[in-house]
């Protein structure tokens, strides 16, 4: 993607974020949607197409089988599910987006971006994280991520504005500013999920997204039908759709967190060795 390309994009990123923003709970989890479950999700759309043959069976059950675990886990144990939900989510997003970072790199760059949210918005972001657990912990629980997300956001903006990383800035201060469902997705869009597609698609010798889209369509699909309809069945839990939202995503994203990683060639797991420059790994020969 071309620099004025990106540039476009992310103008209408921010423009659609914006109004967003303005709008009721559920025009927010309609945008989250979109952002997260549809766009978001390209970038593990390609998890299988990484694997080489011989080793996709035992990946394609693992993948379904941690998934399944996750679903039912959420269902049965919201008040559990969501703070380990969280936690694996922090770990993950350090690993991947400071992969040659320094330990505390990596701490405040995951921790900011599930965190950072709750430091304007402790009231919403409470009561949306009731809705999609369980209330019971959640206010102590919001209380201890404004601390360490405002912490670590005045970190990462120092940082910025110091390297002058215009995505890193832009994609704090949305996570800051923002409402908590419309904050976030902006910045795991920004700060996470395009970048790792743009790197996915080099991993796999794309020649462009709309190359990789072709690659990865029929897994994107799949995906996007299945949360869509474990979000139609939670329905009946939660009619607010918080609940089927953060599951849904959850019994997607678990799987990704946890299992790829150790069918990732050329790297150890958890992405201990990501951002360097890999070879070129064609979809014929995953």
């Amino acid at each position: 993607m071309t620099t004025r390309a990106s540039a476009i994009g992310g103008s209408l990123l921010l423009a659609a974020a914006s109004a967003a923003a303005l709008g009721s709970l559920t025009v927010q989890l309609a945008f989250a949607v979109v952002a997260i479950g549809v766009i978001g999700m390209a970038h593990g759309a390609s998890d299988l197409a990484i694997v080489e043959r011989r080793r996709r069976p035992v990946f394609l059950a693992l993948y379904a089988l941690v998934g399944i675990l996750c679903l039912s886990w959420w269902i049965a144990d919201p008040a559990v599910a969501l703070p380990a939900f969280l936690v694996a989510s922090a770990v993950h997003f350090g690993l991947e987006d400071a992969p040659d970072g320094a330990i505390l790199e990596k701490i405040v760059r995951g921790t900011s971006l599930v965190a950072t949210p709750a430091t304007f918005h402790m009231g919403a972001l409470t009561e949306l994280l009731s809705l999609a657990g369980t209330p019971t912990f959640v206010p102590p629980m919001v209380a201890v991520m404004a601390f360490a997300g405002g912490g670590a956001a005045a970190w990462l903006i120092a940082g910025a504005i110091q390297h002058r990383d215009g995505r890193l800035l832009t994609g704090t201060a949305a996570l800051l500013v923002l409402p908590p469902l419309v904050g976030f997705s902006v910045g795991f869009l920004m700060l996470h999920a395009l970048p790792q597609t743009a790197e996915r698609s080099d991993q796999l010798g794309c020649a462009d997204i709309a190359d990789y889209l072709r690659a990865t369509g029929p897994i994107l699909f799949s995906a996007v039908v299945l949360i869509g309809i474990t979000g139609g069945l939670l329905l009946r839990l939660d009619p607010s759709g918080v609940r089927p939202l953060f599951a849904g995503i959850a019994a997607l994203a678990v799987p990704h967190l946890l299992v790829t990683p150790w069918f990732e060639p050329l790297e150890r797991p958890f992405g201990a060795m990501r951002g360097r420059r890999r070879m070129m790994i064609g979809i014929s020969n995953g």
